[in-house]
């Protein structure tokens, strides 16, 4: 929730940010950044439930697809992605 909600564009520039991993440089700049309205609580909280009921169908549809934990490094997530396309783990059946 925090990640998600907490991100802000700059208008000007179409640089992003995040009030608390990214914050932007100047007040100048900081007063004039926006939230995308997906990016508010709420409408997060839909999302979520959307996905949390929906969830176990795509796993069962998908039986193939590979958990990522995505909340590390990006160089680990993709290295983690590539391993499983180029030479998969064994699934048990």
């Amino acid at each position: 929730m925090e990640r998600l909600s907490q991100r802000r564009t700059d208008p000007v520039t179409g640089q992003r940010y995040h009030t608390t991993f990214r914050p932007a440089p100047t007040p100048e700049i900081q007063a004039r950044l926006r939230q995308n309205p997906r990016d508010q609580e709420e409408n997060i909280e839909k999302r979520l439930e959307t996905y949390y009921r929906n969830v176990k169908d795509l796993e069962d549809f998908y039986e193939d697809a590979f958990y990522v934990n995505a909340d590390q490094d990006p160089y680990v997530v993709f290295e983690f992605v590539e391993s499983c396309i180029i030479k998969p783990l064994p699934c048990r059946k």
